[in-house]
Protein backbone atom coordinates (compact mmCIF):
# COMPACT_ATOMS: atom_id res chain seq x y z
CA UNK A 1 0.00 0.00 0.00
CA UNK A 2 1.21 3.39 -0.93
CA UNK A 3 2.06 5.75 1.80
CA UNK A 4 1.85 9.62 1.85
CA UNK A 5 5.95 9.46 1.34
CA UNK A 6 5.89 7.54 -1.37
CA UNK A 7 6.51 7.68 -4.94
CA UNK A 8 4.22 5.12 -6.88
CA UNK A 9 6.45 2.12 -9.24
CA UNK A 10 7.61 4.01 -12.34
CA UNK A 11 6.16 7.19 -11.37
CA UNK A 12 7.48 9.62 -14.01
CA UNK A 13 6.76 12.76 -15.04
CA UNK A 14 4.66 15.05 -13.20
CA UNK A 15 1.35 16.46 -15.27
CA UNK A 16 -0.91 19.39 -14.39
CA UNK A 17 -3.97 17.24 -14.19
CA UNK A 18 -4.34 13.87 -12.54
CA UNK A 19 -7.61 11.60 -12.84
CA UNK A 20 -7.80 8.87 -10.20
CA UNK A 21 -10.15 6.29 -11.69
CA UNK A 22 -11.19 4.05 -8.83
CA UNK A 23 -11.81 0.25 -10.01
CA UNK A 24 -13.26 -2.54 -9.66
CA UNK A 25 -13.87 -5.16 -12.46
CA UNK A 26 -14.72 -2.89 -14.94
CA UNK A 27 -12.93 -4.38 -18.10
CA UNK A 28 -15.49 -3.38 -20.73
CA UNK A 29 -15.59 -0.24 -19.86
CA UNK A 30 -12.24 0.97 -19.06
CA UNK A 31 -11.35 1.40 -23.52
CA UNK A 32 -14.09 3.86 -23.52
CA UNK A 33 -13.33 5.61 -20.46
CA UNK A 34 -9.59 5.83 -21.39
CA UNK A 35 -9.46 6.90 -24.80
CA UNK A 36 -11.84 9.68 -23.32
CA UNK A 37 -9.45 11.26 -21.17
CA UNK A 38 -8.59 14.80 -22.11
CA UNK A 39 -5.18 15.10 -23.97
CA UNK A 40 -2.50 16.99 -21.31
CA UNK A 41 -4.30 14.71 -18.07
CA UNK A 42 -2.89 11.44 -16.66
CA UNK A 43 -4.77 8.35 -15.64
CA UNK A 44 -4.23 6.86 -12.48
CA UNK A 45 -6.31 3.30 -12.40
CA UNK A 46 -6.53 2.44 -8.44
CA UNK A 47 -7.63 -0.70 -9.13
CA UNK A 48 -9.27 -2.42 -6.32
CA UNK A 49 -8.67 -6.18 -6.33
CA UNK A 50 -10.37 -6.84 -10.00
CA UNK A 51 -10.76 -10.34 -11.27
CA UNK A 52 -11.75 -9.69 -14.97
CA UNK A 53 -8.19 -8.10 -15.82
CA UNK A 54 -9.08 -4.77 -15.88
CA UNK A 55 -5.62 -3.88 -14.21
CA UNK A 56 -3.94 -5.52 -17.03
CA UNK A 57 -5.60 -4.10 -19.73
CA UNK A 58 -5.39 -0.32 -18.26
CA UNK A 59 -1.65 -1.00 -18.12
CA UNK A 60 -1.88 -1.88 -21.95
CA UNK A 61 -4.13 1.29 -22.73
CA UNK A 62 -1.15 3.38 -21.47
CA UNK A 63 -2.73 3.88 -17.47
CA UNK A 64 -0.72 4.12 -14.59
CA UNK A 65 -2.10 1.28 -12.40
CA UNK A 66 -2.20 1.44 -8.27
CA UNK A 67 -2.71 -2.35 -6.87
CA UNK A 68 -5.47 -1.08 -3.57
CA UNK A 69 -5.16 -4.58 -1.35
CA UNK A 70 -7.47 -3.02 0.87
CA UNK A 71 -11.31 -3.21 -0.31
CA UNK A 72 -13.48 0.17 -0.84
CA UNK A 73 -14.55 2.94 -2.71
CA UNK A 74 -12.66 5.55 -0.39
CA UNK A 75 -9.45 3.32 -0.36
CA UNK A 76 -9.14 2.96 -4.07
CA UNK A 77 -9.58 7.32 -4.17
CA UNK A 78 -7.17 7.63 -1.28
CA UNK A 79 -4.63 5.09 -2.70
CA UNK A 80 -5.22 7.13 -6.24
CA UNK A 81 -4.60 10.38 -4.43
CA UNK A 82 -1.39 9.31 -2.66
CA UNK A 83 -0.18 7.81 -6.59
CA UNK A 84 -1.16 11.43 -8.18
CA UNK A 85 1.44 14.37 -8.30
CA UNK A 86 -0.21 16.72 -10.63
CA UNK A 87 -1.53 19.87 -8.08
CA UNK A 88 -5.07 19.55 -9.59
CA UNK A 89 -6.60 15.85 -9.24
CA UNK A 90 -10.22 14.80 -10.61
CA UNK A 91 -12.10 11.64 -9.24
CA UNK A 92 -14.13 10.00 -12.17
CA UNK A 93 -16.06 6.26 -11.94
CA UNK A 94 -14.31 4.04 -14.21
CA UNK A 95 -17.76 2.73 -15.53
CA UNK A 96 -18.69 4.69 -18.53
CA UNK A 97 -21.30 6.41 -16.64
CA UNK A 98 -19.32 9.47 -16.77
CA UNK A 99 -17.59 10.82 -19.70
CA UNK A 100 -14.14 11.96 -18.64
CA UNK A 101 -14.13 14.36 -21.68
CA UNK A 102 -16.44 16.78 -19.33
CA UNK A 103 -13.92 16.90 -16.55
CA UNK A 104 -11.83 20.30 -18.02
CA UNK A 105 -15.16 22.21 -17.41
CA UNK A 106 -14.48 21.02 -13.89
CA UNK A 107 -10.85 21.40 -13.65
CA UNK A 108 -11.27 25.21 -14.76
CA UNK A 109 -12.78 26.94 -11.98
CA UNK A 110 -10.39 25.28 -9.47
CA UNK A 111 -7.20 26.00 -12.13
CA UNK A 112 -8.77 29.59 -12.23
CA UNK A 113 -9.19 29.84 -8.13
CA UNK A 114 -12.27 30.40 -8.36
CA UNK A 115 -13.24 27.12 -6.14
CA UNK A 116 -11.68 24.86 -3.96
CA UNK A 117 -13.82 22.13 -5.00
CA UNK A 118 -15.93 21.27 -8.01
CA UNK A 119 -18.45 18.29 -8.08
CA UNK A 120 -20.14 17.25 -10.99
CA UNK A 121 -24.12 16.84 -10.81
CA UNK A 122 -25.47 14.14 -12.64
CA UNK A 123 -28.03 14.49 -15.05
CA UNK A 124 -29.90 11.81 -17.00
CA UNK A 125 -29.57 11.70 -20.34
CA UNK A 126 -30.96 7.82 -20.82
CA UNK A 127 -34.05 6.07 -19.90
CA UNK A 128 -32.56 3.79 -16.74
CA UNK A 129 -28.85 5.32 -16.53
CA UNK A 130 -29.90 6.49 -12.98
CA UNK A 131 -32.56 4.16 -11.02
CA UNK A 132 -34.92 5.82 -9.38
CA UNK A 133 -34.71 4.68 -6.06
CA UNK A 134 -30.85 5.12 -6.50
CA UNK A 135 -31.60 9.01 -7.18
CA UNK A 136 -34.16 8.90 -4.05
CA UNK A 137 -31.32 7.93 -1.81
CA UNK A 138 -28.85 9.93 -3.44
CA UNK A 139 -31.84 12.86 -2.70
CA UNK A 140 -32.12 11.97 0.51
CA UNK A 141 -28.32 12.32 1.62
CA UNK A 142 -27.60 15.54 0.00
CA UNK A 143 -30.59 16.91 1.84
CA UNK A 144 -28.83 15.57 4.91
CA UNK A 145 -25.82 16.90 3.65
CA UNK A 146 -26.88 20.32 3.59
CA UNK A 147 -29.15 20.73 6.53
CA UNK A 148 -25.91 19.13 8.42
CA UNK A 149 -23.26 21.02 6.90
CA UNK A 150 -24.65 23.58 4.81
CA UNK A 151 -22.34 21.97 1.84
CA UNK A 152 -24.14 23.32 -1.25
CA UNK A 153 -24.74 20.22 -3.32
CA UNK A 154 -27.47 18.43 -4.35
CA UNK A 155 -25.75 15.37 -5.71
CA UNK A 156 -23.15 13.30 -3.98
CA UNK A 157 -21.39 12.74 -7.63
CA UNK A 158 -19.04 10.61 -7.80
CA UNK A 159 -17.04 13.41 -10.65
CA UNK A 160 -15.45 16.02 -8.86
CA UNK A 161 -12.03 18.10 -9.13
CA UNK A 162 -9.70 19.38 -6.47
CA UNK A 163 -6.10 20.36 -5.59
CA UNK A 164 -4.06 17.44 -4.50
CA UNK A 165 -2.59 18.80 -1.24
CA UNK A 166 -5.94 20.44 -0.12
CA UNK A 167 -7.38 17.17 -0.64
CA UNK A 168 -5.25 15.20 1.93
CA UNK A 169 -4.81 17.66 4.45
CA UNK A 170 -8.51 17.26 5.21
CA UNK A 171 -8.13 13.84 6.75
CA UNK A 172 -11.27 12.20 4.99
CA UNK A 173 -11.17 8.78 7.24
CA UNK A 174 -13.60 6.84 5.61
CA UNK A 175 -12.14 4.17 3.44
CA UNK A 176 -15.94 2.48 1.98
CA UNK A 177 -18.84 4.14 0.53
CA UNK A 178 -19.14 7.22 2.88
CA UNK A 179 -16.34 8.69 1.53
CA UNK A 180 -17.33 11.18 -0.90
CA UNK A 181 -19.91 12.05 1.71
CA UNK A 182 -17.08 12.95 4.46
CA UNK A 183 -15.03 14.77 2.08
CA UNK A 184 -18.32 16.86 1.18
CA UNK A 185 -18.90 17.56 4.99
CA UNK A 186 -14.95 18.14 6.00
CA UNK A 187 -14.27 20.22 2.59
CA UNK A 188 -17.89 22.35 4.25
CA UNK A 189 -16.63 22.67 7.67
CA UNK A 190 -13.56 23.99 6.59
CA UNK A 191 -15.01 26.54 4.47
CA UNK A 192 -14.60 25.72 1.08
CA UNK A 193 -16.03 27.38 -2.28
CA UNK A 194 -18.03 23.98 -3.51
CA UNK A 195 -19.28 24.62 -6.34
CA UNK A 196 -21.70 21.86 -8.82
CA UNK A 197 -21.42 21.72 -12.89
CA UNK A 198 -24.25 19.81 -14.45
CA UNK A 199 -22.46 16.28 -16.21
CA UNK A 200 -24.27 13.76 -18.44
CA UNK A 201 -25.15 10.46 -16.46
CA UNK A 202 -25.25 7.58 -18.81
CA UNK A 203 -25.89 3.88 -18.07
CA UNK A 204 -23.04 2.17 -16.69
CA UNK A 205 -21.23 -1.18 -18.23
CA UNK A 206 -21.35 -3.90 -15.97
CA UNK A 207 -23.01 -4.80 -12.92
CA UNK A 208 -22.82 -1.82 -10.00
CA UNK A 209 -21.65 -2.67 -7.08
CA UNK A 210 -23.65 -0.44 -4.76
CA UNK A 211 -26.83 1.51 -6.05
CA UNK A 212 -28.22 -1.26 -8.89
CA UNK A 213 -30.41 -2.41 -6.53
CA UNK A 214 -32.66 -0.88 -3.74
CA UNK A 215 -31.25 -3.11 -1.19
CA UNK A 216 -27.73 -2.03 -2.10
CA UNK A 217 -29.23 1.79 -2.26
CA UNK A 218 -30.47 1.44 1.07
CA UNK A 219 -27.45 -0.04 2.76
CA UNK A 220 -25.39 2.56 0.87
CA UNK A 221 -27.96 5.21 2.80
CA UNK A 222 -27.50 3.70 5.87
CA UNK A 223 -23.70 3.75 5.86
CA UNK A 224 -23.26 7.09 4.52
CA UNK A 225 -26.23 8.58 7.07
CA UNK A 226 -23.95 6.86 10.05
CA UNK A 227 -21.05 8.65 8.28
CA UNK A 228 -22.66 12.22 8.47
CA UNK A 229 -23.84 12.02 11.67
CA UNK A 230 -19.99 10.74 13.05
CA UNK A 231 -18.59 14.26 12.14
CA UNK A 232 -18.59 17.01 14.43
Amino acid sequence: MLTERQSPPGAGAVHQVDVVLPCLDEAAALPWVLERIPAGYHAIVADNGSTDGSAALARRLGAHVVEVPMRGYGAAVHAGLLAARAPVVCVCDADASLDPTELPRLVGPVAAGAADLVVGRRRTTQRGAWPLHARTGNAIVARQLRRRCGAPVRDIGPMRVARREALLALGVADRRFGYPLELLARAAAADWRIAEVDVPYLPRRGRSKVTGTALGTARAVRDMSAVLRSIP
